[in-house]
């Protein structure tokens, strides 16, 4: 995925929902990629990936939300 940046990796699907709603509320386009194995969920990952452009906001906004 080129001019892609990948943000945020995590095995766990509501997690991902959280960080991709909260990055579209402030206007950031977000991909969010299943890895997950559909039978066993130990295996594989979701990534959330945005644009390699806005990726200095996005990670600042991750950030905040994680320390508050």
């Amino acid at each position: 995925m080129e001019n892609w940046y990948k943000l945020h990796t995590t095995r766990n699907y509501a997690e991902a929902n959280i960080i991709k709603g909260m990055l579209e509320e402030n206007n950031i386009q977000v991909v969010m990629l299943n890895k997950l194995d559909s039978s066993y969920l130990a295996f594989g990952y979701i990534e959330l990936f945005v644009p390699l452009h806005l990726k200095d906001m996005a990670k600042d906004l991750l950030n905040n939300a994680v320390n508050d």
